[in-house]
């Protein structure tokens, strides 16, 4: 493995960022929806963003496939991602049960609901078919179908693997093409802190007021829920997974963190969550895998939020959230709305209406909640995001065993 090689001015581009995003708050909340004018310059980044981000997502799942010499190995990178995702996951939605059944998120809200009739769930056969798969092949080069996106990758690559030294071409030119592809976000992250600058300036210009609405007390509980599950959480699996240089590699998270709250968009901050995973030392055909995987399936803020709308409907309709089984649908709700989420901001919505029709809410649940959704949705992307380093380093800490980050700083 190459070393890691340490940059004297590692805090410099996150401080940066850092600064670029305290401006645009401050331009937006001075100017207001003036601030608006100013969203252009964000979007220019966000969608030259997503434009690099599909192809790459490709090169890099079937590059890794294709180049990973044993497939006893690829086999256990992909049980252990599993075991990862699903076990932070039930932590995350341990914690929030705990939280929402001390302090009801709708306590005190009065909303006006209309009678209506209950709507009927949606069809769940249809809605796993839809998630995972496409009905033709451009469709699948799409930001929105990301799952479709990934497993036609990971097919592609061992179907390459499988293939020998007859594709050994082709394998060095994913590999080629996934470098490419990262040098052109590296090169794209120099605009970053105008873009990101830019566009958190219009969105707190615009949104401001609203992050002081009806919905205070279920933001009062879920931002601290977010930042305990940070500080507190984060540090504990990166201790888990490489002891005391795990926890000194806290650092390299402040740049998921920053781009992942500004963009809102875990796809989005995939690039930078790949150059993290270099400087710590993640193996490339771990991080190539469980981080574009992780991007769509991984999100632990999913799970948190997910949870807080489902007791804040029920809350509100006056039904007690309450019972081993109402929370066993709660966590199981949750896990399957993160795998729903497609990593593009406004994904929150999908799960938003899994929630009402497999509950069978009225129609005029979903604004209720989709409101909440868009409120949560910084937060949840933060934990999204920056856990798929986390879980990246967690995967390597059972496949490579005990002393991995020694190794790969040796």
């Amino acid at each position: 493995m190459e070393t890691i090689k340490k940059k004297p001015n590692q805090y410099k581009f996150a401080l940066i960022l850092l600064g670029s995003i305290f401006i645009g708050s401050i331009i937006g909340i001075v100017f207001g929806e003036k601030a608006k004018v100013l969203k252009p310059f964000g979007d220019i980044f966000i969608n030259a963003m997503f434009t690099i981000v599909v192809p790459l997502v490709f090169v890099t799942i079937s590059s890794s496939m294709s180049s990973i010499n044993s497939i006893k190995r690829l086999r256990n990178i992909l049980k252990n991602l599993i075991l990862v995702f699903v076990s932070t996951g039930l932590i995350a939605s341990v914690l929030i049960l705990v939280t929402v059944t001390i302090f009801p998120p709708a306590k005190g809200v009065n909303i006006d609901i209309t009678e209506t009739q209950i709507v009927n769930p949606l069809s769940t056969a249809d809605q796993i078919v839809s998630t995972f798969t496409v009905d033709d092949f451009p469709k699948v080069l799409s930001k929105q179908h990301m799952l479709p996106l990934i497993l036609f990758s990971i097919f592609f690559g061992i179907s390459v693997n499988l293939m020998g030294e007859k594709a050994k071409m082709i394998s060095g030119a994913l590999d080629a093409l996934s470098k490419v592809f990262i040098k052109m976000i590296s090169i794209l992250m120099y605009y970053a802190p105008i873009g990101l600058g830019a566009y958190f300036a219009a969105i707190t210009g615009e949104y401001g007021k609203e992050l002081i609405g009806s919905y205070a007390r279920a933001m009062v509980i879920y931002y601290p829920l977010c930042f305990l599950y940070l500080v507190v959480f984060f540090p504990i699996y990166m201790y888990l997974a490489g002891g005391k240089q795990g926890i000194k590699s806290i650092k390299y998270l402040i740049a998921p963190i920053v781009t992942s709250i500004s963009t809102q968009s875990s796809i989005a901050t995939l690039p930078v969550n790949i150059e993290a995973c270099e400087k710590i030392g993640v193996p490339r055909d771990i991080s190539n895998i469980v981080l574009p995987i992780g991007a769509t399936a991984h999100m632990d803020g999913t799970v948190i939020s997910t949870v807080l709308k489902i007791s804040f409907l029920f809350g509100i309709y006056g039904i007690p959230f309450a019972g081993v089984e109402t929370y066993a649908t709660a966590i199981l709700l949750s896990l399957v709305g993160g795998m729903v989420m497609s990593g593009v901001p406004g994904g929150g919505l999908i799960g938003e209406m899994l929630i009402v029709s497999m509950y069978g809410f009225p129609p005029e649940a979903f604004p209720i909640i989709a409101t909440i959704g868009y409120l949560v949705d910084p937060p949840a992307t933060m934990i999204n995001a920056t856990g798929d380093t986390v879980a990246s380093m967690l995967v390597t800490r059972l496949v490579e065993g005990k002393n991995w980050m020694i190794k790969s700083l040796s």
